[in-house]
């Protein structure tokens, strides 16, 4: 989230053009949408931990570059998106081997506990990051941040070399198939499970709207708010606030009233959020809309993964998450570009307001032709002890 903070905010400095800022947030998320499905099969073909320590590896080369080139003033806009892509690949290749691990770290018994506590500190993180990125730019410079967030890479890495798991007999003993046969067989049971396909285009849709909000907020912060990087680390982090309130009811909310109940809340809370920061000219109002930005955010994608969890089977749930994550954030992705391009072309207030209005129909017409699966649609047996617990903790 610092390293987030610094790129983004880099870019208003390097550039008046809105499309390179937001291809800023796009260029996180493309990777996802292009090596998703890869890194999916990968995580279930090969040793969860190995793929995991490459990919930080990876990242942590990937920041000191950047962080070195930054210092000596020798960053462009064509670079900073370069470098910014390929942090984005090391979190693509990262993602499903993360998440298709959470079962292998602790036992049944404890697993509900750990999966809450993971998740209150990924959006405590979401909430102190960018705050202290604010400062720490604000103080320094951008090149800072990435050296902070290059170091952070070592913490992680030292964990994953002490890591020792059991021995998974769904992972590392059965045959592993060619790479394309593997991907062929999670996007084919993808398609052809009606449920999952509806999952899919929810989260495709909402991700191209809540781009509008993602992708040109740093815009805002410096065209309509004239802020420093401190204002936008504040609104960051008061959308880091609303995802942890959020995170810890919204598993009771879905118990109580269904995901399509609660995924329509997040969507009238985003459309609020972006029809809110499109008029802020005062930090007060844009802390709110950043709030319910927040709390919209981590009830829609924690609705939407929890649901495909309790939908694919374990033998390919790496490869099911991975194309989960590749349409959500390939809708990010493209969003991020059309909504920069109408804020270059007309305005960036007709950018964000269009954004909501994306959003507004698509709340009416997916209602319809893609409406969230029921409670038991579509549920496998295997799925259940890891989907009910993230349920329980309002896991991301």
């Amino acid at each position: 989230m610092i390293q987030s903070v610094g790129a983004a905010w880099l870019m208003t400095e390097l550039t008046r053009s809105h499309v390179l800022i937001a291809l800023v947030q796009a260029s996180a998320t493309i990777p996802i949408m292009l090596f998703g499905v890869f890194a999916g099969a990968i995580a279930d073909n090969f040793d969860r931990r190995r793929v995991m320590l490459a990919a930080q590896c990876g990242m942590l080369a990937i920041s000191s570059v950047l962080a070195l080139l930054t210092q000596a003033g020798a960053i462009t806009p064509a670079l900073l998106l370069v470098m910014t892509l390929g942090v984005g690949t090391g979190t693509a290749i990262n993602a499903p081997a993360w998440q298709a691990s959470v079962r292998r770290t602790v036992g049944p018994r404890d697993l509900p506990q750990a999966i809450s506590l993971n998740t209150i500190a990924f959006n405590l993180a979401r909430s102190v990051g960018p705050a202290l990125g604010g400062l720490l730019i604000s103080i320094t410079t951008a090149a800072a941040a990435f050296a902070v967030n290059a170091a952070s890479y070592l913490a992680m890495i030292i964990v994953l070399l002490r890591w020792r798991p059991a021995p998974n007999p769904g992972n590392g003993q059965r045959e592993r198939q060619p790479m394309l046969a593997a991907i062929a067989e999670g996007v084919t049971y993808s398609a052809r499970s009606r449920p999952i396909r509806r999952i899919l285009a929810r989260g495709l849709v909402i991700g191209f709207g809540v781009a509008g909000y993602q992708a040109l907020l740093p815009a805002v912060a410096r065209d309509r708010l004239h802020g420093s990087e401190i204002e936008y680390g504040l609104m960051l982090g008061a959308f880091g606030i609303g995802s942890i309130l959020v995170a810890l009811v919204v598993g009771r909310a879905r118990r109580r009233w269904g995901s399509e109940t609660v995924i329509g809340a997040a969507t009238i809370a985003f459309i609020l959020a972006e029809l809110t920061i499109a008029q802020a000219t005062a930090l007060p109002l844009a802390l709110v809309a950043t709030f319910l930005a927040g709390a919209g955010w981590v009830a829609a994608l924690t609705s939407l993964n929890i649901a495909m969890q309790l939908r694919s089977p374990e033998a390919i749930l790496g490869r099911c998450l991975s194309l989960y994550q590749a349409v959500t954030f390939g809708g990010m992705a493209l969003g991020a570009w059309a909504w920069g391009v109408a804020a270059d072309a007309v305005s960036l207030t007709f950018a964000i307001h269009a954004a909501a209005v994306w959003l507004a129909l698509s709340l009416v017409l997916m209602r319809l032709f893609a409406p969230m699966p029921g409670r038991d649609e579509g549920r496998i047996d295997a799925a259940p002890p890891i989907a009910e617990a993230a349920e329980e903790a309002g896991a991301t």
